[in-house]
Parts: C-alpha cells; structure tokens; sequence
C-alpha cells in the first residue's frame, strides 16, 4: 500500500484544527476552521475525492480520529460521508482502548507498534493508506521514509504558529512536484513525491 499524505495548510506551514473553532486547541492555537474561507468543491473538494477514491484504508493519530469518528457516523446518504464510514481505519493511540472505537471499521495500533505495524501495512498488497490531519504521525512517518506522496492544499493565509508536519531534524528530503493546480480562492494543489535518489 502506498502511504499518501492529505493535509490542509496554512502557507506558513500549519496544519491544525483547519476544520472547527474547537477542532484542537492546544498550545492555544485560536484559529480553528481557517480553511473554510479558502474551499471550494471543485479544486479543493474535487482533490480530497480523488484521495478518497484511491484509498483502501484511512490512517489517524487518535486526536483526528476522534475529530472524524465525532463528525461522520451521523451523515448518511452522502456518498462521501458513506465512503468515509465504510473504509476500514486504524488509529494510532496509547490511551484508547477496543472498546472505545465507536466509529465502524476501526482498528487500533498501539503507539509503541505504530511504525512496525503500519511498515506492515505498507507493504500489504492494496491501494493507498491515506493519512488526513494526523501532524504527530505524519512527522514520524516522514522521519521514517514511509511516506510515498503529499498531497497539499496550500492555502493564502499566515497563521503565526501551530502544529506543523515536518521534521525538525536537520534532514534534507528532496521531493519531486507531481501536479499542482491554483483554485480561484489562490488556494495551491499540489502533489509530491520523493525524489528518486541519484
């Protein structure tokens, strides 16, 4: 399976709580829902479909999760909410427990199995495992060299601090562009690659 990541982002490089006012708050990050102003159905809705329709499985650290399993099991008839409840999902987390997973189709990993599992799962036969949200897994998961594709949706706002996905290691990981498309709302689409090593 390919390991494909999905994230709004600020242009300064913030990936947190860009969906709600209380969507995660923490460090006391006050601009929850920012990307709202900046999305529109067509590019930026069209791009999480297209991620949507090549996954065979999602991936979360247990915050997003617990975002999503909150928001989708209620909206039915949607086919994308229905895509959303029916995909299996793994959780990674050290404080939930089996019986906390309410939302159909999840699966807990263990956050000290985190990586040897989704290693696994990597290189499962299947389409991709697509990450949504998730910056403390994403960071790890690109340390590790598991990512395969970002796909980013960069959008024209600074918003000063917040939760970020890449590593503050000192590595340098080249990334090759794949496609990018800019939407009315200057909102940048862009997919990534790992640079084929020379």
């Amino acid at each position: 399976m390919r390991i494909v990541i999905s994230e709004f982002m600020s242009l300064d490089g913030v990936v947190q709580a860009p969906g709600g006012v209380d969507e995660d708050t923490e460090g006391g990050f006050a601009h929850g829902g920012w990307s709202h102003t900046f999305f529109d159905p067509e590019v930026v809705g069209g791009f999480i479909d297209e991620a949507m329709g090549k996954a065979d499985a999602l991936l979360f650290g247990r915050r997003t999760w617990r975002t999503m399993a909150d928001a989708w099991p209620d909206r039915e008839g949607d086919p994308f909410a229905d895509r959303m409840n029916s995909i299996p999902k793994y959780v990674v987390s050290d404080t939930l427990g089996d019986a906390d997973l309410t939302w159909d189709n999840s699966t807990l990993i263990p956050g000290g199995d985190a990586i040897a599992r989704i290693r696994e799962l990597h290189a499962t036969e299947g389409g991709d495992l697509l990450i949504m949200g998730s910056p403390t897994l994403v960071r790890a998961l690109l340390s590790e060299g598991l990512v395969d594709e970002l796909r980013l949706m960069i959008m024209p706002v600074l918003l000063g601090g917040g939760k970020s996905i890449f590593p503050e290691d000192g590595g340098q990981r080249p990334l090759e562009l794949v496609s990018t498309v800019t939407s009315a709302a200057g909102v940048q689409v862009s997919t990534y690659r790992p640079a084929a090593k020379e």
